[in-house]
């Protein structure tokens, strides 16, 4: 604690040094900020952990910045750094929490947890000597993650088995993939869905189009991607453009003003590409999406992109926190700026608006600019706004369906058909181009889905059940062949049925 103070106050006295001719006010602020933490730590009523204060005015000071300005308290940063990397020590699982039990949905291949015989479908009941029943999903990483080479115990409970098994996991470094899909659509269209950007996505991505044959049409899915490391975006982007084309620029205040170049020749220069966004797509893929609609290289299908186009510098605060500042902003290679407006320190409002869907329609007011190579016109005023918009289809969405899915009620009426089924459902169907083409819900998971919502108290409305009826057997469909394939399973089981902008993307690169 005395060593913050001494550090605030040796901060304080060294701007006084600096700044004494050139700004005052600066220096004065620092001395008011230093006497306000002397005056807690020393007068306060109860003890205090300045550390805890320390966060909350570091937190205070950049929430009345621009939206992304933020401080990560040092308790956060493993998890920030495991984004950033691409990688955990772990034992290689992925998990939920059903009726307050820790379940297996599936095993990363070649793990720890795989190579030891852990299932989809087991049920966690202890970590080491700590009962799972009951514990928090966010919770469940912190006691099975640790350092790679340490050893933890898992209690599992499996159904038919009668007594519990035991299994002995030796943590591994284990990678984060960020390709959640990639697969024909057609025998000449390739989709693969990037769902972050992280340390080894172009890798990833170029393996999955060479694994396709490399494809001469392609659909790059970014909707719900909210961004990741600049240096992929660039690369993913020249992966269809010449070497040396523009991707983005920077400019800042006090931020050198920077250009990015491919690095070197695209892989697929030629052929068709759509490229699917929406309004959680952010930052790094508003960077791809724009730098390929600026050269005409891809036609952008779906909704207006969430408009984050601030660049923030992470910044380590000596005690493994850090600061991430907002140092200068995106702009397309046409000149377009991604970052939307607002209004600093309206944080609250600032993501509200997006919530309901921030004023999407073009006006006279609304910056025009050109296209690179066909001097088309297209739109600035923040995001990225599609070449062909596709609404949400709401048809089969009603209030029972919803109340359902919110409960979590489809995830444990399909756990339940797995834990019977999974065995003959996998020696019935082969690969998961047969499962798609073949398999038929039974009734039987639907009586128990409205089953499970009764005892939820989520009263049977007919009518409401008649209209989402098709929606829910596809999702559940699309669940069981995820948790047999994998999260491919589920693509190809929504993508052609109830994903309008795929469906779109698909006759546009079928004609």
């Amino acid at each position: 604690m005395k060593r913050l103070l001494i550090t605030l106050l040796a901060l304080v006295a060294c701007c006084g040094t600096l700044m004494a001719q050139q700004d005052v006010e600066a220096v004065r602020q620092l001395q008011k900020l230093a006497r306000a933490y002397r005056l807690l730590e020393r007068s306060y009523i109860d003890t205090l952990s300045m550390e805890q204060v320390v966060d909350g005015a570091l937190e205070g000071m950049l929430s009345t910045l621009d939206p992304h300005s933020s401080y990560i308290p040092r308790s956060e940063m493993e998890q920030v750094q495991v984004e950033i990397e691409g990688e955990y020590s772990g034992i290689g699982i992925e998990h939920q929490i059903n009726r307050d039990t820790v379940t297996v949905m599936g095993t990363l291949a070649g793990g720890p947890a795989e190579r030891a015989g852990l299932l989809p479908g087991d049920r966690i009941v202890k970590i080491d000597t700590l009962p799972a029943v009951g514990m928090k999903l966010a919770d469940v990483p912190k006691h099975l993650r640790g350092k790679a080479g340490t050893k933890v115990q898992v209690t599992v409970y499996r159904r038919g088995v009668e007594e519990l098994l035991e299994f002995s996991l030796t943590r591994e470094k284990l990678p984060i993939h960020t390709l959640d899909a990639a697969y024909m659509a057609s025998p000449k269209t390739g989709y693969i869905k990037v769902n972050r950007f992280g340390r080894t996505t172009v890798e990833e991505f170029e393996a999955a189009y060479e694994k396709l044959g490399r494809p001469h049409r392609l659909i790059v899915d970014l909707r719900g991607n909210g961004g990741g490391l600049l240096d992929q975006a660039i690369d993913l982007a020249g992966f269809f453009l010449t070497r040396g084309s523009l991707v983005l620029s920077t400019e800042g205040r006090s931020e050198t003003a920077q250009r990015f170049l491919t690095r070197r020749e695209g892989t697929m220069l030629t052929g068709r590409v759509v490229v699917l966004i929406d309004e959680r797509s952010a930052s790094a893929s508003e960077i791809v999406a724009g730098a390929l609609q600026d050269w005409d290289r891809a036609t952008i299908v779906g909704r207006t992109s969430f408009g984050k186009g601030l660049v923030q510098r992470q910044i380590p605060l000596g005690d493994g926190s850090a600061v991430r500042l907002t140092t200068s902003r995106y702009l397309t290679p046409s000149g377009r700026a991604i970052q939307r407006p607002y209004k600093r320190g309206e944080r609250e409002a600032y993501y509200a608006e997006h919530l309901l869907g921030y004023a999407d329609s073009i006006t006279d007011a609304t910056p025009r600019y050109r296209s690179l190579n066909r001097g088309r016109v297209i739109y600035g005023g923040g995001g990225i706004r599609p070449d062909v918009r596709v609404e949400s289809d709401t048809t089969h969405y009603s209030p029972y369906y919803a109340r359902l899915v919110r409960h979590g009620l489809l995830q444990l009426a399909v756990n339940d058909y797995l834990d019977l089924n999974r065995i003959s459902l996998k020696a019935n169907y082969a690969d998961v181009q047969q499962f798609v083409a073949e398999f038929d819900l039974p009734q039987e998971v639907l009586d128990r889905l409205i089953a499970e919502g009764e005892k939820s108290k989520i009263a049977f409305v007919e009518e409401e059940y008649k209209r989402s009826e098709q929606l829910l057997k596809s999702l559940m469909k699309a669940y069981i062949a995820q948790r047999l394939y994998g999260s491919e399973g589920f693509y190809r089981v929504m993508n052609p049925r109830y994903n309008e902008p795929y469906i779109k993307a698909m006759e546009l690169l079928e004609k």
